[in-house]
């Protein structure tokens, strides 16, 4: 039986083990299965293949997209270009680590991205952040990033203005804020200048419309999940695998 699964933690948000049984179940895979494996700190990565020897394939969520990148063999093109992973495959006792987010992001914005779009804001600047980042670069939209800490290039939320706001035609969330159970829960945009000029865009999927999203819908913003970008990036796993 070959073993696949999602590493992050906590996964109880997570759709991919279902995802994944439905595809096995509907596509007649039979040799293959889907686990979710909670890991409360990356050290216990090791452990955990150790332990695991028929393990084939690892999807990676967050916190540690970019915490793995050590224990892995090497890193393929994209992966190494994002600076982030989501994806592992275990080949000949190497681990190969790839990143599917972008293509996954890149294939859902673009099935609705306006030719208008040529600025965005992206709010976080973690491991998810960083595939979007390199997507935006590719399709040449500038960006601007806003994170609760300060860095370099980095806006924090008291930093943002109505009229930077106004200047951006795309605003993707890719924090944790907001994901089920703590569904009261969004990052601190200001919304004055929020209309139909926007569209919002939030990796989350669970649930299916977050409070970051019912509250850009309800200004007037074009609005859309990560659900697709979801199956895409999963989609593209396993093609690799």
């Amino acid at each position: 039986m070959r073993k696949f699964g999602l590493i992050g933690y906590p996964l109880d948000h997570s759709f991919s083990k279902s995802y994944f049984e439905k595809k096995f179940d509907r596509e007649n895979i039979l040799d293959a299965e889907y686990q979710n494996y909670p890991l409360s700190s990356i050290d216990q990565f090791t452990q955990l293949i150790e332990s695991n020897p028929d393990l084939k394939g690892l999807n990676v969520t967050i916190p540690y997209k970019e915490s793995i990148i050590p224990y892995l063999t090497e890193l393929d093109e994209t992966a190494q270009a994002v600076g982030a992973v989501n994806t592992i495959k275990f080949i000949d006792g190497k681990l190969i680590g790839y990143n599917t987010d972008a293509w996954g992001f890149a294939k859902s914005l673009l099935s609705m991205a306006s030719p208008k779009m040529k600025r965005a804001l992206i709010i976080g600047n973690g491991g998810a952040a960083k595939a979007v980042k390199y997507v935006l670069n590719r399709i040449g939209v500038e960006y601007q990033i806003v994170n609760r800490t300060k860095s370099d290039g980095v806006l924090t939320f008291d930093g943002l203005t109505d009229d930077l706001i106004s200047s951006v035609q795309l605003l993707v969330q890719t924090t944790p804020i907001g994901t089920s159970p703590n569904i009261n829960e969004m990052p601190a945009i200001p919304m004055n200048s929020i209309g139909s000029t926007h569209l919002a865009f939030d990796l989350i999927y669970n649930p299916e419309e977050s409070l970051f999203l019912k509250t850009m819908r309800e200004k007037g913003a074009k609005t859309k999940n990560g659900l697709e970008m979801l199956q895409d990036q999963a989609e593209e796993a396993w093609r690799i695998w």
